[in-house]
């Protein structure tokens, strides 16, 4: 029988070590990635079956990536690996395609049971966190403030800001996102405007705070 495809991205080599050990014994590891724009360009010339994806990824954060991926290789399913519980990013996560959440401290047999559910059109919620999803659902008054960034900016303003809060240049952020430096200093501008702020080191905190970046 045939081997799921499986394509992983984390920011952290020695995670996505481990990870394509467990990975390894039911599925077979297309390809491994370190950043968000590498996961992009990875899944369109791979199409695998399955990507597991952290939330805190440099060039593009996972959540973006997901919404991204979910237009770009609609049939590849995508399970979230991360180390953030929050029922905001849980919630955020499925809104972005994600047909699976667990975390990093998760028992490592969990990983294969979410695989092999979310492979068979199924979702799976780890249970260190379906009570607190369940809660917020149920009453989104109590949920915590400060994640993720508000829709209200543009995919293409939220690519800006993380690279702005990373410390990319104008040039090479115009680089990575292959449009003209106008355009980047554009989107910064109507960002500021948007968001009523001032500087960049502000900016850089808004994105900390807001979860577009883990920097």
């Amino acid at each position: 029988m045939k081997k799921p495809r499986v394509l992983m991205a984390d920011d952290h080599s020695l995670i996505l070590a481990g990870l394509r050990k467990l990975v390894e014994v039911e599925c077979e590891v297309v390809g491994t990635v370190e950043d968000g724009r590498s996961l992009i360009e990875a899944a369109q010339k791979l199409q695998p079956d399955l990507i597991l994806l952290d939330i805190a990824m440099p060039c593009l954060n996972g959540l973006e990536a997901a919404r991204q991926l979910r237009v770009l290789v609609p049939e590849s399913k995508l399970i979230f690996l991360t180390m953030h519980a929050s029922p905001t990013y849980a919630t955020e996560a499925f809104q972005a395609g994600a047909s699976g959440y667990l975390l990093k401290r998760s028992a490592a047999s969990e990983l294969s049971v979410a695989i092999r559910s979310v492979l068979h059109g199924q979702h799976y919620l780890t249970p260190l966190i379906t009570k607190d999803v369940l809660g917020s659902v149920l009453n989104p008054s109590s949920g915590e403030r400060g994640t993720p960034v508000p829709m209200a900016l543009t995919p293409r303003q939220r690519e800006v800001l993380q690279l702005v809060a990373e410390g990319r240049g104008t040039k090479a952020i115009a680089t990575a996102l292959k449009v003209s430096v106008k355009t980047v200093e554009f989107h910064k501008s109507r960002i500021m405007q948007q968001l009523d702020i001032h500087t960049t080191a502000s900016l850089t905190k808004y994105a900390i705070t807001h979860g577009i970046t883990s920097l």
